[in-house]
């Protein structure tokens, strides 16, 4: 029965309020989707990294500010090439199975998620040639050659760390009990139910967690999920639902945290990807291009977004140095639409569109389906679990692909793993040579200036091709019960737990 609760509405929430009071130190959060493995080296959605944050410490993190701070590493220095990257370890570290964490276990992680055939993380350590642990507290990085990007990705699922113990030739065990070193420990997950967090008490910073559970509830209908928050039922949402906003700031129980993240909504096309791309009507950029045009991202932000779904056409927010003033973001323009269409021999284009089952995504969707129809597409619709969507696609099993991204401080984990020729995420299979040069010397610099330079070349032939269509920058709105005391809202979308408590 309390399983159902947290799905049905007001009323089962308030059940579940009840139900739960015995458990005044357990903290439920609501997040808009189920994620997928439990693995930080083949992961990919953002609501697993709300949980990994929890679960599992990385080498180093990032702060408010996205400055990068100590988490496992207490320091790291680079040799004057930049080709050797040193981390000194902390000692008070252990793993949920009571193993220590030392160099040893930090050069088998970084080693596994170079070398593990599903690795989603391989795109992100190509630089590295090999790993060393010197001693106990020493790991040492060397480089095929300069990253710019390295510490970026170390400070995410690349950098988090789990038990080398579980290490074996059942790769899915890790996902199914992922053991890592953070703050709380797995103890259960119901498949798009619940996934339940323990307090860790030999953490080395145990005394900063208030709580000693921590349950993570996926309710993809935004409306469900407020009501929940309001019933008692959870104390965080994420993704609040933008059409809600003025009700939620009125609302005396509620706290709006809203904050501008470093990620996007696109739209995705399969140009190379299996036998639905040899058929695929968007395999032609002028087709790509009319789709482009079919759509007004300013009626899309203030009908779904509320007006903080701020429109976009590049992979870099406004708020990085990376963001370049050379895209302005095309006007509709229906004609023009139909006359590509026609310059590519089509008078109407019947495709699909697939995307995550949540309640904006929905509503984005039928909006998109209706604009591009006054173009002449006829698109129908596909929804579907988001992990379940992420797969699918990674097996080339779509057209049009609506997707988000959560975003990176380094802006490579913006763009490469997609678009390269062998990128990790890149399930289109998009490839064009000159872009893959220049985003791999993108790598190499690190002066901003001449960064920015070979990511504004590689745009303009990603822009030229329609590569992507970029929707809205992605914002993190959070919603919190008014008990909820010491939370931040942070630029990267996490939910951090360090520092937030109950009101007593």
């Amino acid at each position: 029965m309390k399983r159902q609760a947290f799905k049905l509405g007001v009323g089962a929430a308030v059940f579940a309020a009840a139900a739960g009071s015995a458990f005044a130190q357990e903290i439920r959060i609501g997040l808009q989707e189920d994620p997928d493995v439990l693995d930080p080296h083949r992961a990919r959605t953002y609501v697993g990294r709300i949980v990994f944050t929890s679960l599992c410490d990385k080498l180093i993190d990032v702060n408010d500010k996205l400055e990068f701070v100590p988490q496992l590493a207490e320091s790291w220095s680079w040799n004057d090439d930049n080709t050797e990257l040193t981390f000194k370890l902390r000692k008070d570290a252990v793993f949920h199975d009571g193993t220590p964490f030392d160099a040893a276990a930090a050069k088998a992680n970084i080693e596994r998620a170079m070398k593990l055939p599903d690795s989603m993380r391989k795109s992100e350590l190509t630089s590295v040639q090999e790993v060393s642990a010197p001693d106990a507290e020493t790991l040492v990085l060397k480089l095929k050659s300069p990253d710019a990007t390295l510490l970026a990705s170390l400070s995410d699922r690349s950098g988090m760390m789990l038990s080398p113990k579980t290490f074996t030739d059942d790769t899915a065990a890790v996902g199914r009990k992922p053991i890592c070193s953070g703050p709380y420990q797995f103890v259960q997950r119901v498949q798009n139910d619940r996934i339940v967090l323990e307090k860790f008490d030999k953490h080395y910073n145990a005394g900063d967690y208030a709580f000693k559970r921590v349950t993570f509830l996926p309710i993809p209908d935004s409306t469900v999920r407020l009501s929940n928050l309001r019933a008692g039922g959870l104390d965080i949402l994420e993704r609040m639902n933008p059409s809600d906003a003025q009700q939620v700031k009125s609302d005396p129980s509620l706290q709006f945290a809203n904050v501008s993240g470093l990620g996007y909504q696109q739209f995705y096309f399969n140009v190379g990807n299996g036998k639905r791309a040899e058929t695929n009507p968007f395999k032609d950029a002028r087709v790509r291009r009319a789709f482009e045009l079919s759509l007004d991202r300013n009626v899309i932000n203030e009908v779904v977004g509320g007006g903080i779904f701020e429109p976009a056409n590049q992979p870099f927010p406004p708020a990085s140095p990376f963001h370049s003033d050379k895209f302005p973001i095309p006007a509709r323009n229906v004609a023009k639409a139909k006359a590509l269409l026609k310059e590519a021999g089509k008078e109407t284009v019947k495709a699909e569109l697939a995307f995550g089952n949540n309640t904006t995504t929905s509503a984005i969707a039928e909006m998109v389906q209706a604009m591009a129809a006054e173009a002449g597409f006829q698109l129908s619709l596909r929804p579907t679990e988001y992990a379940a969507l992420l797969s699918e696609a990674q097996g080339g099993n779509f057209e049009l692909l609506m997707r988000g991204w959560s975003g990176r401080v380094d802006p490579d984990g913006n763009i490469h793993q997609f678009v390269t020729c062998k990128g990790g995420q890149n399930d289109g299979r998009y490839c064009n040579p000159e872009v893959d040069k220049l985003l791999n010397d993108a790598r190499k610099v690190p002066d901003v200036e001449k960064r920015r330079a070979l990511y504004d070349q590689a745009q303009k032939i990603m822009q030229d091709e329609t590569q992507a269509v970029y929707l809205y920058y992605q914002p993190w709105p959070f919603v919190l019960s008014q008990k909820v005391k010491g939370f931040h809202p942070s630029p990267d979308g996490m939910i951090r737990l360090k520092g937030v408590s109950f009101a007593q």
